[in-house]
């Protein structure tokens, strides 16, 4: 008899057939968010559960829901996880690393040059039929080509965005918990510096670490004081590694130029001070919404999902010690 399973937001079609030919699947293609009560009710007497960013899986959930045996993000990003939780409960957790690497690197070089030139404040210009003709000083941008570009969070897509900013002839600055391998810092001209040395010298200034505890509001008004008047902010890492507030103030009094995001905290809520602003480019958390890549990233999480249940170790296992915790 098949295991039953809950994929708790819409997937692809051939997502959904790997997955029957593996367990008894209860699906939600027509993509409705499922409220908390109801989510825990979906759960009831299934082995494992393929989630997305807007699940929240916590202890509680977990105490009310025995039999989860796995728990598959079809994110990178997990902090909508209580991994530690999962741990305990002797469950598993996954993620889809890899998979979204070079589109969330593309998209982070098309946010960097959107906000750095103005793009989306001229298209709402153009759109208001206010072009009036081409003059010497109309909507003066930052230049990115020769600019310097520090990276906070070197992993798979820091590095990644990296080269692609050396064709641009960046110099790249980059800070994260550990050095990275020098191969990796030749590849891009890369040098490791402080977090202050990298805010202070920074033409852009962006953000790929992974959100958790010490990281929460890694960006605040603190640091915002601490880069150029000239520099741009750019987010594609997670809500609540900046301070959304203070990042408002500073843009509303240019201690910052200008700001590009992909991420906000309290998504899909978010600050409605934005909306007031012209020196800040908003996207909807789309930097890996291509489609051959979330492909990628729904069916990575099914095949973990199919090995975690099968009693194999999944590959993008998060907490191997989850075993320790496994009733005997």
């Amino acid at each position: 008899m098949k295991q039953k399973i809950l994929v708790t937001r819409e997937v692809f079609d051939e997502t959904i057939d790997f997955l029957n030919g593996h367990f008894e699947v209860e699906s939600n293609q027509t993509d409705r968010l499922y409220a908390r009560d109801e989510l825990i009710a979906k759960l009831q007497g299934k082995g494992g559960v393929q989630t997305s960013s807007s699940d929240r899986i916590d202890a509680e959930l977990l105490d009310k829901c025995p039999t989860i045996k796995a728990v598959c993000n079809t994110a990178v990003g997990y902090n909508n996880i209580d991994v530690d939780a999962c741990t305990r409960h002797g469950v598993m957790v996954t993620n889809t690393p890899g998979v979204l690497t070079d589109s969330v690197a593309d998209y982070s070089m098309g946010l960097i040059i959107a906000t750095c030139r103005r793009m989306t404040e001229g298209e709402a210009y153009l759109r208001k039929g206010e072009w009036k003709g081409t003059f010497l000083k109309q909507m003066l941008g930052q230049d990115v080509h020769g600019a310097t570009l520090g990276i906070f969070g070197f992993g798979r897509i820091g590095q990644a965005i990296a080269r692609r900013a050396r064709g641009f002839d960046m110099k790249i600055l980059y800070h994260s918990r550990s050095r990275a391998a020098a191969a990796a810092e030749n590849e891009s001209g890369a040098v490791h510096v402080g977090k202050e040395e990298l805010l202070r010298k920074a033409d852009v200034v962006l953000l790929i670490l992974p959100f958790t505890p010490e990281t929460q509001h890694y960006i605040g008004a603190k640091e915002l004081a601490l880069m150029k008047p000239s520099a741009v902010l750019v987010n594609m890492a997670r809500g609540g590694i900046v301070d959304d507030a203070a990042l408002i103030e500073a843009l509303k009094k240019k201690t910052i130029w200008a700001a590009g995001l992909d991420v906000y905290e309290n998504e899909p809520r978010f600050n409605p001070g934005f909306l007031e602003l012209a020196n800040v480019v908003l996207s909807p958390h789309i930097a890996s919404a291509s489609e051959p890549t979330r492909q990628a990233m729904a069916m990575t999480a099914a095949k973990n999902l199919a090995a975690a249940l099968s009693g194999q170790a999944p590959p993008n296992l998060l907490n191997p010690d989850y075993v320790k915790y496994l009733k005997a």
